[in-house]
C-alpha cells in the first residue's frame, strides 16, 4: 500500500475515534538536512569526546550526551564539571583513580564536599537528547529558546552572546555548540580554577579563543583541520568557528533519525505498527490532542508551553532573581505571560532519553504521560524519589527548597497551558506503545560512534 493510501486508512481510523484531530505529519528524510562533510564530522567526533574543551579538562560534550545513553545522560539534573563517570554512576566530585564505571566499589565511594573538584551546583536543566537537531526545520535551541536565527545583532543569531558571537557560523547547531563550553557549571568551571572561566566572566567571547588555542596546540588536530578545511590556514589558523562547525557536523550526521516503525508506516507499510501502537496513534492524533504541540515531522511545534511540572533543583537563577526557580521562557523575553513556559521537545527516539521534562521530573514515559493527562493532580502526587539526582549531600538542603515557598507554588500553579484529558490505564499503555514506535530500528548503531581515544590524550568517558 502506498503512503497516500496509508494516510487515507489512518484518517478513516481516526474518524472512528471521538474528537478526532488532524492527519499525519509529512515524512522526515535526508532531504531535510544539510549535507555534512564526513571529514569535519570525524573531527567533530573527537572534539565531542575530548575534555580539552572544558575549563578544567575534566568533562566533554559526550559526558552528558553519551552514545550509551541515547545521546543524553539518564539523569534529571546532571553533574557537569567537577564530576566523574557517566549516567547513574556519575559522582558529584572528581574521584582520583576511580574504579571502572558501574562497579560496586565505585558505587560505594563516599562523595563529600571537600573532595577534589566537588561540584558547587547541579546543572539546572535536564540534558536533552540530540536527535535531529541538524534538521532544517529546527529554528530554536535550548529549553527556553535563547538561541534562534535572527539579524538583531548582525551575526545571524539571537543568542546569549549577543553581538559577541563569532561571525562565520553556518548553522544554528554550530552556534549552539559554543555555549556549553563557556557555561560555568557545565564545562567551564568555577572562578579562579582556570583561565577559561575567568575569561567568561569578562565577556562571553573572551574564552572561545583560549579554547581554540588549546585545540590548535595539538598537532593531530592541526593536521586534521588542514586536510578538511585548507582555508583555515589562509584565514589565520584554527579558530573557534572551525571547532563549532566540526562539532555541529558530527552531531547532525550522528544523530539523524527517520527510520522508525512509524516512519515505515508513513511510507505505506501498514503492518509496521501493531494494534496497541495503532490505538496509541489514534489517541495521539485524536482526542488526546498530543499533536496540538507535538506536531510536524519533528513532533514539536517549537513553541513554549507551561506544563506545571514539579519544581526542584537549583533553578536557573539570575543576579536579580536568586531564587532557586526556573521561569523558563520569561527569563529570555522578560514577558510575564511567558513564565514557566518551555520549548516543546521533539519526540523521535524519546523512549531512549529518560528522564522527561525540562528538569527531568519523570523517570518514565508513563509518568510524563500521566502528568499531561492530569497536570495538577500529577504534580500533587509527585514525590522527591522520582528525581534522578546524583548523591551530593552538601547540596541536599537546596534540592527541593523551592517546593516550600508558598508564594512561588501559587505563582507556578497559575501557569498551565494544557487541559486535563481523561485517559484510562489501557489508553496510557497505547500511547506509550506509540511513542515507542518512534524509536529508530538501529538507534544504538550510529554512523561513527564513540572514539576509543582523543588527540589530547585525556580520558574518554
Amino acid at each position: 500500500m502506498t503512503g497516500k493510501f496509508a494516510h487515507i486508512a489512518l484518517l478513516v481510523f481516526l474518524a472512528a475515534s471521538p474528537a478526532a484531530a488532524g492527519g499525519l505529519p509529512e515524512p522526515l528524510g535526508p532531504e531535510d538536512f544539510e549535507p555534512v562533510d564526513p571529514a569535519m564530522a570525524r573531527i567533530g567526533q573527537l572534539l565531542f569526546y575530548d575534555k580539552i574543551l572544558s575549563g578544567n579538562r575534566n568533562i566533554s560534550c559526550g559526558t552528558c550526551h553519551h552514545h550509551d545513553l541515547g545521546s543524553a545522560d539518564a539523569l534529571s539534573l546532571g553533574i557537569g564539571e567537577g564530576g566523574s563517570g557517566i549516567g547513574h554512576a556519575r559522582l558529584a566530585a572528581t574521584v582520583p583513580e576511580a574504579p571502572a564505571i558501574g562497579t560496586a566499589s565505585r558505587a560505594a565511594t563516599e562523595v563529600t564536599a571537600d573532595m577534589p573538584g566537588a561540584i558547587r551546583k547541579r546543572v539546572p536543566r535536564n540534558a536533552p537528547g540530540l536527535w535531529n537537531l541538524g534538521a532544517r526545520q529546527v529554528r530554536v535551541m535550548f529549553h527556553d529558546g535563547r538561541l534562534s536565527r535572527s539579524q538583531i545583532y548582525g551575526n545571524g543569531f539571537d543568542s546569549p552572546a549577543e553581538e559577541w558571537l563569532p561571525s562565520g557560523l553556518d548553522t544554528l547547531l554550530a552556534a549552539q555548540a559554543l555555549f556549553p563550553l563557556i557555561a560555568q557549571f557545565e564545562m567551564a568551571g568555577n572562578l579562579a580554577e582556570n583561565e577559561i572561566t575567568g575569561a567568561v566572566h569578562d565577556r562571553p567571547d573572551a574564552a572561545w579563543p583560549l579554547l581554540a588555542e588549546r585545540v590548535a596546540s595539538i598537532p593531530e588536530y592541526r593536521t586534521l583541520f588542514a586536510a578538511a578545511r585548507p582555508e583555515t590556514a589562509r584565514l589565520g589558523g584554527l579558530g573557534i568557528v572551525d571547532i563549532a562547525q566540526a562539532l555541529a557536523a558530527f552531531i547532525d550526521s550522528e544523530w539523524r533519525s527517520f527510520d522508525s516503525p512509524f516512519d515505515a508506516f508513513l511510507a505505506g507499510d501498514c503492518a509496521a505498527l501493531g494494534p496497541l501502537e495503532m490505538r496509541g496513534l489514534g489517541i495521539f492524533y485524536g482526542r488526546g490532542g498530543c499533536d496540538s504541540c507535538h506536531s510536524g515531522p519533528l513532533f514539536s511545534d517549537q513553541e513554549f508551553h507551561a506544563l506545571g511540572l514539579p519544581q526542584f533543583g537549583p533553578g536557573r537563577t539570575r543576579r536579580f532573581d536568586p531564587m532557586p526557580r526556573d521561569t523558563g521562557r520569561m527569563a529570555e523575553t522578560d514577558r510575564l505571560e511567558d513564565a514557566y513556559r518551555f520549548r516543546t521537545p521533539m519526540l523521535r527516539n524519546v523512549a531512549l532519553t529518560a528522564p522527561y521534562g525540562h528538569n527531568g521530573a519523570y523517570p518514565t514515559l508513563r509518568g510524563i504521560l500521566r502528568h499531561h493527562a492530569d497536570p495538577r493532580g500529577a504534580r500533587e502526587r509527585w514525590t522527591q524519589a522520582l528525581a534522578r539526582l546524583p548523591h551530593a549531600p552538601w547540596l541536599a538542603a537546596g534540592d527541593f527548597a523551592i517546593m516550600d515557598d508558598a508564594r512561588e507554588r501559587q505563582r507556578h500553579g497559575m501557569a498551565l497551558d494544557i487541559a486535563p484529558v481523561q485517559l484510562s490505564a489501557s489508553e496510557i499503555d497505547a500511547l506509550e506503545a506509540f511513542l515507542g514506535s518512534l524509536t529508530e530500528k538501529d538507534a544504538a548503531t550510529r554512523p561513527i560512534g564513540r572514539p576509543a581515544s582523543v588527540p589530547s590524550g585525556l580520558s574518554v568517558d
